[in-house]
């Protein structure tokens, strides 16, 4: 199981889409490997948490482990497809506030030893300044400044590079490409 939850070495920038649900992740990574003619990580939560909900099936703290599992498989096979640049709309420190937040406190320790150990050059934290969008999935429409303040408590717990986006999506764009663009500069 460990293997299977490490990142595999690479050498191109990685950035992490990181925030609360409805911020424009998603959009957001799309987005970016389109300006950049690169690959990006889809979130494996939801791809999980769709089939579940088709079998009629709620997600339970017996799921955290393997979707930690299949968003690290989706991001090690899109690695070496991805130019000089891989986007993630999400990574396991993510996946880590979540399991905290619904699961009362609990954290399995193999995915909080590779949320801790997985590294990125830089995390774009999504404000909530924009419209909460309601889907079959999303379910906390009004805890979105206390889901915030998690994720921001968790990059600044592990020291994890950050810029917080805010405003528009075309805002949101603008200030990810500028950064992107810096650390691709630092790379040459």
């Amino acid at each position: 199981m460990e293997e299977k939850l490490r990142q595999n070495p690479s050498d191109c920038i990685k950035v992490v889409l990181f925030g609360p649900e409805s911020t424009g992740k998603s959009t957001l990574a799309k987005q970016l490997a389109e300006q950049y003619n690169t690959v990006f990580v889809p979130e494996y939560s939801r791809i999980y948490a769709e089939a579940k909900l088709l079998q009629n099936r709620t997600l339970t703290k017996n799921d955290v482990l393997p979707i930690a599992k299949g968003q690290m498989q989706l991001e090690n096979e899109a690695a070496p497809k991805a130019n000089e640049l891989l986007i993630c709309d999400t990574d396991l420190l993510e996946t880590k506030v979540y399991s905290e937040s619904y699961y009362h406190g609990f954290c399995h320790p193999l995915l909080e030893k590779f949320a801790i150990e997985n590294t990125y050059d830089l995390y774009f934290l999504t404000y909530i300044d924009i419209p909460w969008e309601a889907d079959d999935l999303r379910d906390r429409p009004n805890d979105r400044e206390v889901m915030f303040e998690a994720f921001e408590s968790a990059l600044k717990k592990y020291n994890r590079p950050y810029v917080v986006l805010k405003g528009s999506m075309e805002e949101r764009f603008k200030t990810s490409k500028g950064h992107i663009d810096e650390l691709l500069k630092l790379k040459v």
